[in-house]
């Protein structure tokens, strides 16, 4: 049984995405085992993350300048924006290095199940743009999962009105995949064959 605040450190790593309490307990014995290489960096590392990381207003990037690096950059294409599920999935594409216009980051998928609506997702901001630009292409790049296949038909009939071209990527991204565990080629090939909704 490890100290009460061990337990709390462990309890809080533990809740992070694809680490349990083995992980996260292998994670903070490793860190204490070299306290000054790994554990004071990483501490002032996500210190400074936390006092200067923010939310881009304009398209839901995490930067440490507003608006973010990419809706500061002018040579992106304005009329074309690749809607995300989150920021993760940007990132992915960002790396893959096959999209030079702008994005917008939903902030999730819609699912009933986990009380998921349009009122919790960034939806309203996006029809706010493609108000204002109709001459947009939309590109809905959200995973195959039921829940990113619900969200793409949602926002496919709202956009139907908007005059926008709405496309999707090819299916070239596997059924269930994620966009951050792809790799580069297959996200050039989905991006290339994607396909008008």
């Amino acid at each position: 049984m490890a100290a009460p605040e061990l337990e709390h450190l462990i309890g809080l790593l533990a809740k992070l995405p694809t680490l349990g309490p083995r992980s996260a307990r292998r994670a903070v014995l490793a860190l204490l085992s070299k306290k000054e290489k790994q554990f004071v960096p990483l501490v002032e590392a996500m210190e400074t993350v936390l006092e200067k990381v923010q939310t881009c207003p304009i398209c839901g990037n995490m930067d440490t300048v507003v608006p973010c690096t990419i809706c500061s950059d002018d040579s992106r294409r304005g009329n074309q924006i690749c809607v995300v599920r989150d920021v993760s999935d940007l990132w992915a594409i960002e790396r893959a290095n096959v999209f030079k216009g702008r994005y917008h980051v939903l902030g999730g998928l819609l699912s009933a199940l986990d009380g998921i609506g349009p009122d919790e997702l960034q939806i309203e901001s996006l029809l706010a743009k493609v108000r204002q630009n109709p001459e947009t292409e939309i590109i809905l790049a959200l995973p195959t999962t039921v829940e990113g296949q619900t969200t793409a038909h949602y926002l496919s009939d709202r956009l139907a009105d908007c005059g926008c071209v709405v496309s999707t990527l090819s299916r070239g991204v596997p059924v269930g995949g994620e966009l951050d565990y792809l790799d580069d080629g297959t996200l050039q090939m989905a991006f290339k064959a994607r396909r008008q909704v």
